[in-house]
């Protein structure tokens, strides 16, 4: 008897939905970046590259 009424009492208690969404939405925008950020892994090294060999290569008294 005990055990049926606190097996309706976890059926109806749904206060953790909320939360579970939440982890659910996080989890898959995670998934996404990761996707994305593995996809374009090769372009977002080159801009870095880019960038630090324009830096490199700037003179080092812009006003002669």
């Amino acid at each position: 008897m005990r055990i049926a009424q606190l097996a309706r009492a976890l059926r109806s208690d749904d206060s953790g939905q909320g939360l579970v969404e939440y982890a659910l939405i996080i989890a898959l925008v995670a998934v996404g970046l990761i996707a994305i950020l593995l996809v374009l892994r090769n372009s977002i090294g080159n801009v870095f590259n880019n960038a630090a060999t324009q830096l490199n290569n700037a003179p080092t008294n812009p006003y002669p």
